[in-house]
């Protein structure tokens, strides 16, 4: 397989796996092609590179630096915005946890607590409801917790412990 073939196919990849996360494929498109340059690279490049429009562009890099994965570069003597994004990958997937739990679990949370407090009226289906609630809200609270301690480790250490949890 040829560089181009390659880069394409890891493009396309990286943007259908996108929309598994949660974000859309032109923003994982727009992400991982940044994430191979070897340079900042301009809207108008990254549009010429993806075949995307320039407000398809535009709305995607702000979300990509709204989640803090993309940054603007400035060039000296240059007009024209250019973008890059974090190359370290385990720094990359901190951001990424942390927003999504900012972004997805926090809230789901919130609101597992709400319901799972809300005044027993003695009935079986109240009851059952708050039992259950109660037991998601923990399980997701544990779950955050623990992606957090993850999250906040040193790198090395979460390469070792994950490397122990799969061996």
């Amino acid at each position: 397989m040829e560089y181009q073939e390659a880069k394409d196919k890891f493009i396309s990849t990286w943007g259908s796996l996108g929309t598994l996360w949660g974000i859309n494929k032109a923003m994982a498109q727009i992400q991982s092609l940044l994430f191979i340059s070897t340079k900042a690279l301009s809207m108008e490049e990254i549009m010429e590179e993806l075949k995307i429009s320039r407000g398809n562009t535009s709305m995607n890099l702000r979300q990509l630096m709204d989640w803090g994965i993309v940054t603007k570069e400035l060039i000296p003597g240059e007009r024209k915005e250019y973008f890059t994004t974090e190359k370290d990958v385990q720094e990359l997937a901190r951001h990424i946890a942390k927003e999504r739990s900012r972004r997805e679990i926090k809230p789901v949370i919130k609101i597992l607590k709400d319901v799972s407090s809300i005044k027993d009226d003695g009935t079986e289906k109240t009851k059952e409801l708050i039992k259950q609630t109660k037991a998601l809200h923990d399980l997701a609270e544990t779950a955050d917790a623990m992606m957090n301690k993850i999250v906040n480790q040193e790198q090395t250490w979460i390469t070792k412990s994950l490397l122990k949890l799969i061996k």
